[in-house]
């Protein structure tokens, strides 16, 4: 029989192999308890060579970096500012949608001066500033505990708010989309509320640049199979143009 430290290690080399490992396969694989594997997934991911997740871990190496609302306001602008005319085009007078928080949803809040009669609710303080220069639009807020990092509100209290409405589209910014993976965030809050938000909307829209196909946030909002629509740029692989095709969603690719 292995030892603890045999099979964690055995568990990590996996885990690099196949970039995730569940608990369930594990237990089969080295004939031990869930309750065993979930320590020896626990100790890894103290030492930063695994990342928990819920059923499983994820290789550290294949988990993004958070950056600041600052860092992101930087990174790829141009590009977020074509990928938010192009999801502007996707939203009727009159809709009513959710906008996450974040930089690229803070350009399509932008992108939104010229239509008229929408309800837009959103957990983003960034997002909700600029949609107040605007006209025709009713906004809402979800409140809760400001979370200054991303400028993003969040809490149970925020989440319970959220169930008293149903939206014609919820607009979502990413940390991470992987095949696999589905998408997913850094802050497990967060993922929280966005899961809501999709569970209340009749279409859910992502927007992210290529950046951030293959990459992964530790918390899962929902699977590729889950979204309808998704806008991106050019330097989307093929492998994922396949994959969100066998899904059903509708691609949007700007130059």
């Amino acid at each position: 029989m292995m030892s603890t430290i045999e099979r964690q290690n055995e568990i990590f080399k996996l885990a690099r192999k196949n970039e995730k490992v569940f608990v369930c396969d594990l237990v089969n694989r080295f004939e031990v308890s869930a309750v065993t594997i979930r320590a020896d997934l626990n100790k890894l991911n103290s030492k930063g060579l695994l990342v928990r997740e819920h059923g499983g871990a994820i290789a550290s190496s294949k988990i993004v970096k958070e950056l600041s609302i600052k860092q992101k306001h930087s990174k790829n602008h141009v590009v977020k500012r074509r990928l938010a005319l192009k999801t502007s085009t996707l939203i009727n007078d009159s809709d009513s949608i959710i906008l996450d928080s974040g930089t690229t949803t803070e350009e399509i809040a932008l992108a939104l001066s010229n239509h008229n009669h929408l309800t837009v609710m959103t957990n983003g303080l960034n997002v909700a500033t600029k949609l107040s220069h605007i006209e025709n639009i009713n906004i809402m807020v979800t409140g809760g505990k400001l979370r200054q990092k991303s400028l993003s509100f969040f809490d149970g209290k925020a989440e319970k708010s959220l169930l008293n409405y149903h939206f014609d589209k919820v607009i979502l910014g990413v940390d991470g989309f992987d095949i696999r993976t589905g998408l997913s965030t850094h802050f497990s809050q967060e993922a929280s509320i966005n899961r809501i938000m999709c569970s209340i909307s009749s279409e859910i829209i992502v927007v992210t640049d290529s950046t951030k196909f293959g990459q992964r946030g530790c918390h899962i909002i929902c699977s590729i199979d889950e979204i309808t629509s998704l806008v991106t740029d050019q330097g989307i692989p093929e492998i994922y143009k396949q994959a969100l095709k066998k899904s059903g969603v509708k691609l949007y690719i700007v130059d």
